[in-house]
């Protein structure tokens, strides 16, 4: 189940998760995700146009649940995606655990 909170202006795409920008500028993205009990290690990378920025990992194998963050500001150009991507593992009910933010922190 997928769930959007706030989405001013439509720039997040539910149907495919992707977030687009409206505007050149700098932009803040963070991200949490909670691991499932196995003993897998799990990583997250944030993508920018189909490209890895930065990624999150968790791979305790002596925890019922583990959650990884990151967060990071990107400049961006008009038009450019953003989008979580699962590298390897698996998340707690898929993504209905994990959180995504992303807003424009300065025009340019």
């Amino acid at each position: 189940i997928h769930q959007v909170l706030v989405n001013i202006g439509n720039h997040f795409d539910l149907a495919s998760s992707i977030f687009v920008a409206p505007r050149k500028g700098i932009y803040s993205f963070s991200f949490h995700v909670v691991k499932v009990y196995n003993r897998q290690t799990i990583q997250v990378s944030l993508m920018q146009n189909g490209y890895p920025v930065i990624s999150a990992f968790a791979g305790d194998q002596d925890v019922t649940r583990e959650a990884a963050s990151n967060g990071v500001l990107l400049h961006m150009e008009r038009e450019d995606k953003v989008h979580l991507k699962l590298e390897r593992g698996n998340l707690m009910g898929g993504w209905k655990y994990s959180t995504f933010s992303g807003f424009l922190v300065f025009p340019l």
